[in-house]
């Protein structure tokens, strides 16, 4: 697993393709390390003519970690978010954005289409709003504007996903990931029982860092609304959304779209809050028409 130094961080990385080739970006969302791109789908993107790289996130995985941030306590947070109170984070999605254009630095990309999911669509909006020339096109998929006014995911989702495992045990913190995994994934593509335990216990091994999620949770709550940032976003872009996301419901999909000059929609059916197998080719063959198509 490479390193590359960037923006005064460690950050862990991987790529598939030809050097040469046009560059994507690929920014996994809360907690979720660069495995969560599967295999697969980077190489799906590779083999149709590009160079892909896909990186953990600061606080994630094998990229460097921040305990001197604390660890926010996650009901302070929301709560303090709810009254419209500022959040304090150690660090931002701009300093996150800034992150990945550090590694385009490091590995001597001048431009690449960003692509990012959930929490990665949020930072991929803002590494195309405020740094246009490294961008060639922006896709955000299950992601928001953060404005204010957008309904909010279903209450189950979100204690799905914030609450916390029984105990530290191996086996717990696995089966509880799991059913997160289920509650907020995509109904009409199931993921096998089998597949959904690898990648998870897969994940457990590789780093297992509860911290950092709730640091980037604070991060993603300091950054408030991204609505005067997607207005001045002039890249292609594609916004990618699930009718039946229950964490980020698809009006925030149809808003984020709205919002960016020109941007494209593809609402698809039955996907929810996941990167299931069975969407993965449907995905990165969205992206690789939409891509091939800016690139020329």
């Amino acid at each position: 697993m490479p390193f590359a130094k960037a923006n005064g961080i460690e950050i862990a990385y991987d790529e598939f393709g030809g050097r040469d080739a046009p560059a994507i970006l690929l920014i996994m969302g809360l907690g979720m390390q660069l495995t969560g791109w599967r295999e697969p789908f980077c190489e799906r993107l590779a083999n149709a003519g590009f160079r892909v790289l896909r990186y953990d996130n600061r606080d994630t995985g094998l990229s460097t970690k921040f305990p001197e941030g604390g660890e926010p306590n996650m009901a302070e947070l929301f709560q303090r978010a709810m009254r419209g109170e500022p959040v304090e984070a150690p660090y931002t999605l701009a300093d996150m954005g800034n992150d990945g254009v550090g590694l385009l630095d490091a590995v001597g990309i001048a431009r690449a289409h960003i692509v990012g999911v959930s929490m990665g669509g949020m930072i991929a909006q803002i590494i195309a709003a405020d740094h246009p020339d490294r961008t060639l096109s922006v896709v955000s998929i299950m992601s928001t504007s953060g404005r204010p006014s957008l309904p909010p995911g279903k209450p189950e989702a979100f204690m799905a996903l914030m609450t916390a495992p029984a105990n530290s045990t191996r086996q717990t913190v696995i089966e509880q990931i799991m059913h997160s995994r289920r509650v907020i994934g995509s109904p009409g593509f199931p993921e096998e029982e089998a597949i959904l335990r690898q990648q998870v216990e897969a994940s457990y091994d590789r780093c297992y860092y509860p911290q950092g999620i709730a640091r980037q949770t604070a991060a993603i709550l300091n950054s408030g609304s991204r609505v005067e940032r997607l207005e001045r976003i002039r890249v292609p872009s594609l916004v990618i959304h699930g009718l039946d996301d229950p964490l980020i419901p698809v009006e925030a999909g149809k808003d984020t779209a709205a919002t960016i000059p020109g941007a494209e929609l593809q609402l698809v059916p039955g996907m929810g809050h996941g990167l299931e197998s069975g969407l993965e080719t449907r995905i990165a063959d969205a992206i690789i028409a939409f891509c091939s198509r800016v690139t020329g």
